[in-house]
């Protein structure tokens, strides 16, 4: 009877019908508002999608946009976006929408303030936001994005690695490290070993595990009717297995000779400054990060046999439109190329074309000193936003309860099975 009961509450939300609800002593009273919550980090919060909306911090304080040159730990640099593909799918019978996630989001800031940890944001826990939503709101469904940060590795930092690499062996000549730098920088290309190792990413799934399960339980604790979709997306890589042949050489130099300037520029105007050798890898990463979110799921749907839990898979999402992909980037593509500022001004540098290593070098060491300013590099766009709304629309209304794999055409269209 509980499994009757709990699919003819899914398909009333999903027809948009409004209910009552019977309350202790057989009284009846109207409903509270159907609601979905997203819950994570910077792929679901909406980085790289712009109009981001304040974000209430750990003292109840909303706080909007504070300058470039704030302490990076603002609650506003969750980055929270009106622009999120949790408002851009469509969700037959919400009435209500809440954007809890966190950009830089970790499992221990699940049940922990993020604050409680180094690089952590002034907000309060994810889980004393949600309960905070479900004192007002029916939660009926849920989108997670967790597990592309955590105590092992973070994708703020594999993406810096890589980045900074290409930029160090793009503007500087093995001499001139000894003669300016006192030493050598690495600027190899990235390797899979680089960016997470096999023991990394099993202890990232048992950490990134455990907070799914502590969602399921508070879930379980305050859902008004106890009926709640819960869907955990994976991640998609902003950058393609190969670049376009324009990007490969520029001035006869490829990015395998020492110093390489023009081409450095060119990639870096494009969006992509990276390393050819090591776009493969990086896409082993997304991969892993992909494998470690079904692997959470099994885990899960196995303790939880009655569970409305399933994953959606995003990884294909941007077939065809990502950074450098084809001629004319970062324009039509769905992810956020590189930038940096020049000092916390608020303008972006979109050209390094005459610059020399030591301008490169102060624009680099903005990023360091004000993450801010760099933190929406190779995330998904507005547009990119747009699409994995539609795909999420997909994962709700499939029929299966497992993975749903949500693949861009070669003509923009998206294949949801």
């Amino acid at each position: 009877m509980r499994v009757l009961r709990r699919a003819a509450a899914m398909a009333a939300l999903l027809m948009g019908a409004v209910s009552l609800q019977v309350v202790q002593g057989g009284a009846a009273q109207a409903a509270l508002p159907t609601a979905a919550v997203a819950l994570g980090d910077s792929f679901v919060s909406g980085e790289g999608a712009g109009d981001y909306q304040p974000v209430v911090d750990a003292s109840g304080t909303a706080q909007g946009f504070p300058g470039w040159s704030a302490a990076n730990s603002n609650a506003y640099f969750c980055h929270r976006s009106a622009n999120a593909s949790l408002f851009k799918a469509s969700l037959p019978g919400i009435q209500n929408r809440f954007n809890l996630a966190c950009s830089g989001g970790q499992p221990a800031d699940i049940a922990n303030p993020s604050a409680a940890r180094p690089k952590g944001r002034s907000v309060a826990s994810q889980l004393d936001q949600l309960r905070a939503v479900a004192q007002t709101q029916d939660i009926d469904v849920v989108l997670v994005g967790l597990g592309s940060n955590n105590t092992q590795f973070t994708f703020g930092d594999v993406a810096t690695l890589c980045a900074n690499r290409f930029i160090a062996d793009a503007w500087t000549g093995w001499w001139e490290f000894w003669a300016y730098l006192g030493g050598p920088v690495p600027q190899e290309p990235c390797t899979v070993s680089d960016l997470a190792s096999d023991a990394e990413v099993a202890a990232a799934t048992t950490e990134t595990t455990a907070a799914l399960r502590q969602i399921l339980d508070t879930l379980a604790q305050v859902d008004a009717d106890g009926v709640h979709r819960v869907v955990l997306q994976t991640y998609t890589n902003p950058l393609p297995l190969d670049v376009a042949p324009q990007y490969r050489d520029e001035d006869n130099r490829t990015d395998t000779r020492d110093k390489f300037r023009d081409l450095g520029a060119e990639r870096y105007a494009a969006g992509c400054p990276i390393h050819r050798a090591s776009l493969a890898p990086g896409h082993v990463f997304s991969q892993n990060l992909g494998a470690l979110v079904k692997n959470a799921y099994t885990t899960l749907a196995a303790e939880r046999p009655a569970a409305d839990l399933r994953v959606l898979d995003v990884q294909k999402s941007f077939d065809g439109a990502r950074l450098c992909e084809n001629p004319g980037s970062p324009a039509d593509t769905l992810a956020t190329p590189v930038r940096v500022q020049d000092g916390p001004s608020g303008t972006f540098v979109t050209s390094l074309s005459g610059w020399d290593k030591l301008d490169v070098q102060r624009a680099a060491n903005t990023c360091v000193t004000y993450f801010q300013t760099c933190q929406e590099a190779w995330h998904p766009n507005a547009a990119g936003h747009a699409v994995l709304g539609q795909c999420l629309t997909g994962a709700l209304t499939a029929a299966t309860r497992t993975v749903i794999t949500c693949a861009r055409n070669s003509n923009g269209t998206l294949t949801i099975s």
